[in-house]
């Protein structure tokens, strides 16, 4: 479907038409006229709305606190969770993991529940949650069109209803079931319920088409409004000059053979793998090696130290504790923690005034908050050999465009370079982008490597900065293998038995690491080094700066 405006509409007509089976719709689109527009379709779905901060009474109901101190009897309320229907998640890209994994089940368990996620994810790396990607069917990117792409749009319920009544008829066959399934294999899926999803999109749209058989129109539908987000490898393009296969040879015996009435089975893989293709926003393709990046550095993390407190941070669900001036008491859980005992203590306490909410010790709620530490990124970066110009340079752009956002991800960025026999500390922890330009202007390169020299430093700013109450986290940058000891020798055996002792002292004080490989052939001694290390190794070769920068924030972002 080349009409983006089009294909707007048609997915949100399919989560009218089988929204049981769809799930939900992730929609991405900044606030504006355009998302305006699509909002004023969603009214036919009667949602609620559902803030990220939704605490869990709201969400699954519980104790009606100003009812039951009113009356002195238990009354309860229900969540928005118990009613069903259709929820809008505003702001989806700032869903806490807690919350995505809470609708996570309730998608799971409920069959009359559906989410459309407002995600205004505004840099790469922000979105929603993956339990929620997951689980939602369909995708819509509203960022490219204009509102002269857009026409005011109803959803023509009648039709639906109809649509609605003709989903029993329409059959999936074993052979659809088995092609989109080995195109999702081919677009590096290995989701179970993304088949799935793309089959009830299918089935829906041949249900709204008036059909009983899915045909090729259904599936191509199907994949790109369902698979092509997903994607994480998309098969290269045959050149146009390429000619066609030539069509297979009848066996002997085709007269005798009935024709086989599946209509599934005519569909070629490389028209579903184009509509998926079609489908992808431009520049996506150059982001999926981004995107393989972060999922293989799952697991490291620059986030800071997590920490207790008492006065501030994010807050954490109250516990019991006593009136002190260390605490702050939460009052709302204090008296939802005394309300179904105010009758009971009445009886107890005949002089109590009427009104009067009697607590005891074991009421009192105390606030808890999580607070994080600052967090620095250390740069080590090779500044030997033939490319060690380009590889700095790579570095120096990197530091600045993650020091543009410092201030707002409460970032650190530190540089320590290593070249001919000495490494430096180039750049102490700052968040200061003019005092970064100014000491990584004219950074010299060439040489050696000294490379157990760079450890050796950046393992002793990164515990310096842990004195200081940051969370370290090391990023490696080099091609090469080190041939310089840390007595400043030329031997190479030497110099290797210094970076894996180095490498293992950072693994066993639990600092976060990264080796980029920038070579243009991986050095299966940086996976030796990775590995005593603790570390994930990437290979990013020819990588500048910004792709740098995106990895970095990719794999050590919060």
């Amino acid at each position: 479907m080349e009409d983006p405006w089009a294909r707007v509409t048609v997915a949100l007509t399919l989560l009218a038409v089988d929204p049981a089976a769809l799930r939900g719709l992730w929609l991405r689109a900044r606030a504006g006229p355009v998302r305006a527009r699509v909002h004023d379709a969603l009214v036919a779905f009667a949602p609620r709305k559902l803030h990220p901060n939704i605490t869990d009474d709201a969400l699954f109901g519980g104790l009606d606190l100003a009812a039951t101190l009113g009356t002195g009897t238990m009354h309860h309320h229900a969540g928005l969770l118990g009613e069903g229907g259709m929820l809008v998640l505003s702001m989806a890209e700032r869903c806490p993991p807690a919350l995505a994994v809470r609708l996570a089940q309730a998608l799971d368990a409920q069959t009359d529940l559906g989410l459309i996620a407002l995600d205004e994810a505004a840099q790469d790396g922000e979105g929603l949650a993956p339990a929620l990607c997951e689980r939602l069917g369909l995708f819509l990117d509203l960022d490219a069109l204009a509102w002269a792409d857009t026409a005011p749009f109803a959803l023509p319920m009648d039709q639906i209803a109809q649509a609605r009544a003709r989903l029993s008829q329409v059959r999936v066959t074993h052979d659809a079931r088995t092609q989109v399934a080995g195109v999702a294999v081919a677009l590096g899926i290995d989701s179970m319920r993304a088949p799935l999803l793309t089959l009830a999109a299918a089935r829906a749209h041949a249900a709204w088409r008036g059909a009983t058989e899915l045909e090729a129109q259904d599936l191509a539908l199907a994949v790109a409004l369902v698979l092509a987000h997903r994607a994480t490898a998309v098969p290269d393009a045959p050149p146009d000059d390429t000619p066609p296969p030539p069509p297979p040879q009848p066996p002997d015996d085709a007269a005798q053979t009935p024709p086989d009435t599946d209509s599934a089975q005519d569909i070629p893989d490389d028209m579903l793998i184009d509509a998926a293709r079609a489908a992808l926003p431009a520049g996506v393709l150059a982001q999926l090696q981004a995107g393989r990046v972060a999922r293989a550095a799952q697991g490291q993390s620059s986030s800071g130290a997590v920490r207790k407190s008492k006065r501030r941070g994010r807050p954490l669900p109250s516990r019991a504790g006593a009136l002190d001036s260390t605490g702050r008491v939460d009052v709302v859980a204090t008296l939802r923690q005394a309300a179904p005992w105010q009758k009971l203590r009445r009886q107890s306490r005949p002089d109590a005034r009427a009104g009067q909410v009697l607590l005891m010790p074991s009421d009192i709620r105390v606030r808890h908050f999580r607070a994080q530490t600052d967090r620095v990124l250390i740069f080590v970066v090779d500044a030997s050999g033939s490319s060690a110009l380009a590889r700095l340079a790579e570095a120096k752009g990197a530091i600045e465009l993650m020091l543009a956002d410092a201030y707002a991800t409460r970032d650190h960025v530190a540089l320590v370079s290593f070249r001919g026999k000495n490494a430096d500390l180039s750049l102490a922890p700052t968040r200061s982008l003019v005092q970064a330009k100014r000491q990584l202007a004219g950074l010299p390169g060439g040489g050696g490597t000294p490379l157990a020299g760079g450890l050796q430093v950046a393992l002793e700013t990164a515990l310096h900065a842990r004195g200081h109450g940051m969370a370290p986290t090391l990023a490696l940058l080099t091609d090469g293998r080190g041939n310089i000891a840390l007595d400043g020798s030329a031997d190479r055996a030497a110099a290797g038995t210094d970076a894996v002792r180095l490498a293992q002292l950072i693994a066993q004080q639990g600092i976060p690491a990264l080796v980029i490989d920038t070579g243009l052939r991986p050095n299966p001694h940086l996976a030796s080094l990775s590995g005593h290390m603790g570390a994930t190794q990437i290979a990013l070769p020819r990588a500048d700066a910004r792709a740098l920068s995106a990895t970095l924030s990719a794999a050590f972002g919060d």
